[in-house]
């Protein structure tokens, strides 16, 4: 489905690859972003859009000289990892219950941590910046040395799936942990301090930004880059612990050689060209998704997710989705749906089925099908997965 230009009065149009009409909220968030001086060309919104803080989750904006650390979101290089496996359906049988017990045993999920640090975490380039970073964040280096290779809470999984052609693939989703949250939240107390100071006039306390050539700006772009970084070697991490442990159950721990590793973020920030500009793009829940990137969009626990093909799309800022996105907030889920509800919902999965994870249930997620029918322009589908195994942060 192509995009519709949505039908507000803004200095720079929206541009919208959802289905259906935006809630009045959503239509105001988009609309005080659209409002911003230094937004670029217009503001794209994928077909998970949905409420956030500031800008709206599933939004795409480019901006010239000015980042907005908000928008850019508290879980900073949050994303996806994927690896197709050369194991194929018959292999797994009877074997799900002891891979998600050791996945359980081997990642740490909410608010855990390691209790040793690994030679590939110790190792991590990354370490020599630390002192570098915000000063609100240096007493945290052993919590962020011991949190890498840890997979955090609310929507972040780790699962086993399938594809069509029952071949296996390892999947997960997580981003930079607590000191990712916490280098967010320094920069966005200084941006909305700065706006105090200077009287800017924000129709939202969320918008507040920095300014190219300062050096809060610079401070933050710095400290965004890392937390990026660490990111996705978090989730090599964990991946490399994941193959591990399938390896054991299905070749005697012989190394497997991947057939395709995808690692992509859906919360982050980068300078990049468009329309031959020079901007920095902030993706809020959103993949580049450039002529013949590998992206990841997920369902929820007990739907399909697809492995896609940018196209490459300039209207879009070569992006697409990052998920089905919420329905309706965690809050809503719970009261809404039974633990009956989620068994039902998650049949023929190996996942745990209790109140737990009763707001990541599938029905307070949009259907992932209609998600990928709107955004048919900006990717093509490599390959449609089922997960068999499902770890909830």
């Amino acid at each position: 489905m192509p995009y519709q230009p949505l039908k507000v009065s803004t200095p720079n149009p929206i541009l919208s690859w959802a289905k259906g009409d935006l809630a009045s909220q959503e239509i105001q968030m988009a609309k005080n972003v659209a409002a911003l001086p230094f937004v670029f060309k217009h503001v794209a919104l994928m077909p998970d859009v949905h409420l956030g803080k500031g800008a709206l989750v599933g939004s795409v904006l480019a901006t010239q000289d000015a980042i907005i650390p908000a928008a850019v979101g508290v879980d900073i290089g949050c994303g996806m990892c994927a690896v197709k496996t050369p194991f194929v359906a018959a292999q797994i049988e009877g074997k799900l219950k002891p891979i998600r017990q050791d996945i359980e045993a081997a990642i740490p999920v909410g608010f855990n941590a390691n209790k040793d640090i690994e030679k590939s975490v110790n190792n991590w380039q990354g370490w020599r910046e630390f002192q570098a970073l915000h000063k609100g964040v240096r007493d945290l280096s052993d919590k962020a040395m011991k949190q890498m290779g840890s997979l955090g809470g609310g929507n972040h999984f780790i699962e086993v799936c399938l594809d069509i052609e029952e071949n296996l693939w390892l999947m997960l989703h997580s981003g930079s942990r607590h000191i990712g949250n916490r280098l967010a939240q320094c920069h966005i107390n200084t941006a909305k301090n700065l706006a105090k100071l200077a009287h800017t006039k924000l129709a939202d306390p969320d918008l507040a930004y920095f300014v190219m050539g300062t050096p809060e700006f610079d401070a933050y772009w710095h400290d965004l880059q890392w937390a990026q970084h660490y990111a996705r070697y978090n989730r090599d991490v964990m991946m490399a612990r994941l193959k591990r442990i399938v390896e054991k159950h299905l070749c005697g721990g012989t190394p497997m050689k991947p057939l395709l590793e995808v690692n992509c973020h859906h919360n982050y920030a980068e300078r990049e060209v468009h329309f031959g500009e020079s901007v920095y793009v902030t993706r809020k829940g959103a993949v580049r998704a450039q002529q013949g990137d590998y992206g990841i969009i997920p369902g929820s626990m007990g739907t399909k997710s697809y492995i896609v093909k940018g196209k490459g799309n300039l209207e879009s800022y070569c992006s697409c989705s990052h998920g089905a996105g919420r329905l309706m907030s965690r809050t809503q889920a719970k009261k809404r749906f039974s633990l009956d509800d989620l068994l039902e919902q998650t049949q023929g999965v190996e996942c745990r089925k209790d109140k737990g994870v009763l707001d990541e249930i599938p029905g307070a997620y949009k259907p992932i099908d209609e998600v990928m029918s709107q955004q048919s322009d900006l990717v093509e589908v490599v390959a449609t997965l089922k997960q068999v195994v499902c770890v909830k942060g």
